[in-house]
Order: structure tokens, then C-alpha cells, then sequence
């Protein structure tokens, strides 16, 4: 199993998919973190076959990706609302989420596991984001469930929850 973790972060996603057997293609743009992940990898004694690191564009690395052929069993993507990539370039959610979800389409295999997009993006609802994966799954004839959610914080002593963003995930 195959897996691209975009906008990878610390690569607690990476330790677990690659724990499981999964190979990983772990991609952020900030150095100090793909260093955290690779260490965080290493101490959860993963095997260094499991995984390949990578800091770049996530949009840059996803088009190299599509010229070279490469196919991925699920995607993993964590892209923040606003950010700069290591050449200074500009990441903005609401400009990129589209050009992104369909390149990344592009980078499903045959017979694709999951794709699972989490956002902070005020403005970007589970709603929101379940029609734009509902749009591409349909294109591409993927079966499957989507699922979108709210992601929270539970407010202590109370039943009540602070939202903070939301989670779509497709999967079949």
C-alpha cells in the first residue's frame, strides 16, 4: 500500500500508516518538520524502507508525481489556511484546495483505499467540503462512502464542543 501525506507536518499520520506496512511519501515545506517527522519515525522504530521524506511545494511535488507515473493507494492532506512553501510560495486554501484535489485525483490508483482532506479554513464547512470530494469521486467513478465532520475540541465538564475546522474522508 502506497500512501502520500501532504502538508505532512510532524508525521504522526506517517508513523502510523508506515507501522501498519504502508510505504510513505511524507512531503511538507517546512525542513524543521520533516526532520521532526523523520525522528519521530525513528523513535517509533518503523523501518527506514517505510518512508521517503520530502521538503517541497506540496503543489510542486503532486505535478512531478503525475509526469512520472506514480500511483498512490490514499492520500492524506493537512494543507493550512495560509502559508509559504520553501521558494516563498504562496499557499492560500481558498486558491489552491481545487487545482490541488484534482491533481491529486490524478495520483489515485485503480483501486484507491482513501482520500482525507482535514481543513481549518473558516468559510470551508463539512458541507462544503463533502460536494467538492462528492464532485471529484463522481468524475473519477470511485465507490465508496464520504464521510465530513466537524473537527472540535470538547469544552471540559461540559457536553458542548469548540469547533475548530472539519474532516472530510472518502474511502470505499
Amino acid at each position: 500500500i502506497r500512501i502520500l501525506n501532504l502538508f505532512a507536518y510532524t508525521g504522526g499520520a506517517t508513523a502510523a500508516c508506515s507501522a501498519a506496512g504502508a510505504h510513505v511519501t511524507h512531503v511538507d515545506a517546512s525542513k524543521g518538520m520533516v526532520n521532526w517527522a523523520k525522528e519521530n519515525c525513528s523513535l517509533s522504530g518503523i523501518p527506514g524502507d517505510r518512508f521517503r521524506f520530502f521538503v517541497d511545494d506540496c503543489k510542486k511535488l503532486v505535478e512531478r508525481e503525475i509526469r512520472r507515473g506514480n500511483k498512490y493507494d490514499g492520500i492524506l492532506m493537512d494543507p493550512p489556511s495560509y502559508g509559504r512553501g520553501p521558494d516563498n510560495e504562496l499557499f492560500r486554501f481558498e486558491d489552491r484546495i481545487n487545482p490541488l484535489l484534482n491533481n491529486c485525483m490524478q495520483l489515485l490508483s485503480d483501486d484507491p483505499l482513501f482520500l482525507i482532506v482535514n481543513t481549518y479554513t473558516t468559510g470551508y464547512s463539512p458541507s462544503v467540503m463533502y460536494n467538492l470530494i462528492k464532485q471529484y469521486t463522481d468524475t473519477l467513478k470511485l465507490k465508496g462512502t464520504i464521510e465530513a465532520d466537524e473537527i472540535g475540541i470538547r469544552i471540559q465538564d461540559s457536553s458542548l464542543c469548540l469547533p475548530c475546522g472539519q474532516t472530510t474522508r472518502w474511502y470505499r
